[in-house]
Order: structure tokens, then sequence, then C-alpha cells
């Protein structure tokens, strides 16, 4: 019997046991992994952006329309407050020129430990190894290399994680013990496939810099990458949510010109020098942005200014789910109380990536992780206690 447990060890998880254990509850951590936080180490390998330091409503804007509990759970753990519980940790951060959130040592693997140890120190139990299989009856039931386990607690905390990565723990699997309280999983901050000509070998895993990209309402001046299996990376990253709901994708291959600026130039005698090394010359259009005109341009069009300010980049849709950096889908919202507790399972409250939400690359899922298990792991502590 334990007060407690909490199901899932990434951020959300290791959060809620955390919290949880500090109002004096008894928590047991399991994780179906054989060690803790695999896809946190994964992306400290570049870097870990923990949080984006900007002012709270321009956070809060990133996470899209998400009812206004949750808003508030977002509020109540935001930039300020990750960066201090990190600094607590004996953590020092950086701040980017983006906004964006580092530890000085650029990897998530001190931090993972002194969080570790603080949860030692605090009493958590952490069982590996230990893969959820359900309920039996009112207590929860595991499967481990002794067998089942069946552990009886006060309150649980589900923190799961999506269905992406699934080689580090978030296979999406826990889904079939809530049919009811799902939405199917999508792909999320991820690549998109695009069948590239033969000319673009020369280019593949080449940057695209100096661009702006647009997807619906959304525009951003980050970069790409074109790789052999389609174009990725941190500006279509900023767009997936639109492009995987039908946007199109077009690209400003010289965001600093006005159309009409291009036009002149263009328009300027190029004697015998062919389009291309023209357009190099008048444009200063690099080899990788001049490759993607050609890819996506031709049969050249009368007016080519417009086509070089508005570039439609045809794909064939996001990359699959499991290769994406995070997902959306996950259990409803309108199946959990304010507190994240589900309505239909009293004393059960879920966190972090497998709530049916998306944040976008930049510190925000790696903070909404942290506030939401923050929360279920406060509400599980206050259930407990009431028992």
């Amino acid at each position: 019997m334990t007060d407690v447990i909490v199901i899932g060890a990434g951020p959300a998880g290791l959060m809620a046991a955390e919290v949880a254990a500090a109002r004096g509850m008894s928590v047991t951590l399991a994780d179906a992994m054989p060690s803790v936080g695999r896809k946190f180490l994964m992306a400290g390998k570049s870097g870990l952006n923990l949080t984006k330091n900007e002012p709270l409503a321009a956070y809060l804007a990133a996470f899209g329309p998400v009812p206004d509990s949750l808003r508030a759970t977002l509020a109540s753990f935001g930039p300020a407050e990750v960066m201090a519980w990190t600094e607590d940790l004996g953590q020092p951060l950086f701040t980017g020129s983006t906004g964006r959130v580092f530890p000085t040592v650029m990897k998530a693997s001190p931090l993972l430990r002194a969080w570790l140890a603080r949860l030692v120190a605090t009493g958590v139990t952490l069982q590996t190894r230990w893969r959820w299989a359900g309920w039996q009856g009112d207590a929860v039931l595991f499967q481990t290399p002794r067998g089942p386990q069946v552990i009886t607690a006060k309150a649980v905390v589900l923190a799961l994680g999506g269905a992406s990565w699934a080689r580090l723990g978030s296979d999406g699997s826990w889904t079939q013990y809530l049919p009811d309280a799902v939405v199917p999983f999508a792909p999320a901050n991820m690549g998109f496939v695009v069948e590239w000509s033969a000319h673009m070998s020369p280019h593949l895993g080449a940057p695209v810099k100096a661009v702006a990209m647009s997807a619906g309402a959304v525009t951003t001046r980050g970069e790409c990458v074109i790789s052999t299996r389609g174009i990725e990376g941190g500006g279509i990253y900023a767009l997936s949510r639109a492009l995987r709901d039908g946007a199109p994708l077009i690209m400003d291959l010289l965001p600093d010109r006005t159309l009409a600026q291009v036009r002149a130039a263009i328009a300027r005698p190029r004697g015998k020098a062919s389009l291309t090394n023209h357009l190099r010359k008048v444009l200063r259009l690099d080899p990788v942005r001049l490759a993607l005109l050609a890819e996506f341009g031709r049969p050249w069009p009368d007016d080519l200014a417009a086509l070089i300010k508005a570039l439609p980049i045809r794909h064939g849709g996001p990359r699959p789910l499991d290769e994406a950096i995070s997902t959306a889908g996950g259990v409803r919202l309108d199946s959990l109380t304010d507190d994240l507790m589900l309505k239909h399972r009293p004393g059960t409250f879920c966190a972090g990536e497998m709530l049916d939400w998306e944040a976008p690359t930049g510190g925000y899922l790696i903070s909404g992780c942290l506030a939401t298990g923050r929360r279920a792991g406060t509400a599980a502590a206050d259930y407990a206690n009431d028992r």
C-alpha cells in the first residue's frame, strides 16, 4: 500500500512524484523502461531547452486554444518558476538570443541526477521495468520481471507520455486502458515527406537559411533542413500543426526585399548569363534557395518575382508518428476535472504529453509537462490525504 503511485518517469511523472512526496505522501514511481527520463535525456543532446523566457501572455499563447483550467495550470508554473526550480537543483541557466533557456552545461544528465537525488532523499520508491497493465479492481496492475505486481494506492498519477519515440518509452500502448477518454494520436513538431528530384541530391542535409515560411495564419523566420526524407527543422516544426491540418506551405526566399524590389532586380539586363546565374547575381540567392526555386517553380511563370516571394513547397504529408518530436491527441481534456483527475475514475490523475494538447518546440513542451505534473501531483496528494 502506498499513498500515491506515479506511473511514468519522464518530466511530468518526476515532478508529480516530487510534489506529492514534499506533501508528506509515501510515493512509488514506476516506469516501464530500465532507466528513467530517457526522452528527457534525448532532448538534452541538443542542449535541453527547458523553457522560453518571455512575458507570460506570449508564453501561454504558444499553447494555442486550451481550457481556462489548463491555462491556469500552465501559468502557475511558467518560465520564471521553471527557471527558479532548475537553479534550486544546482543547475545554472542561460537565456539565448531568442529567449530559449538552457542549462549552462547544455545537457540533461546533471539535472536528472540532481532531481533523482532529491526524490530519493524525500523517500520516493523507484521501480523500473514495471509496465502498467491497467487495473485489477481498485488496484494498479504491472507486468514486471518478477511477474505481475498489484499495488494498492490512495491516488494514482498517470504520466505515460505520447506515442512518439517508442524506443524511449513513449509508445502510446496505455490507450487500451482508457479507450473512452482518448483522442487518436497525431504527429506534432514533425518533418514532412518530400520526394526530391535527382537535382536536389547535392543539397541533402543542407540548411535553408534567410527565408520566411508560412502555413495558414502562422509565419516563421526559423531555419529548416533538406533531408533525404523531406523537409524538417525548427522552422517547419513551428508550422507543423497548420500543415498537418491541410494549410499549404509557402516559402518567401527573400523576406527582406519587397516584391517590387525583387521585380526590379530581375528586370536588370542579364546579357548572356543563364537565368540561374542572373538570379544568383542580382538577388544573391544561395545554391540551396536556387535549387528549391527550380524544384518547385518550373516551368518558370511570367512573374518570377511573385514566385520567389511565395514559393509553394509541395510535400506528401507528415513523417510517421514515431519520428515526431511530440504528439497531439491523448486523454481528452473534457474527460478531466480542473485538477486533471479522470471524471470516470476518481483518484486517478493525468499529466504531461499524454494529455490532448499540443505545444511547439522552444521549451514549451517540457515546461508544460512540468506544470501539469506539478498540478496532478499536488491534487493526488490532497486526494490521498483525505482518504
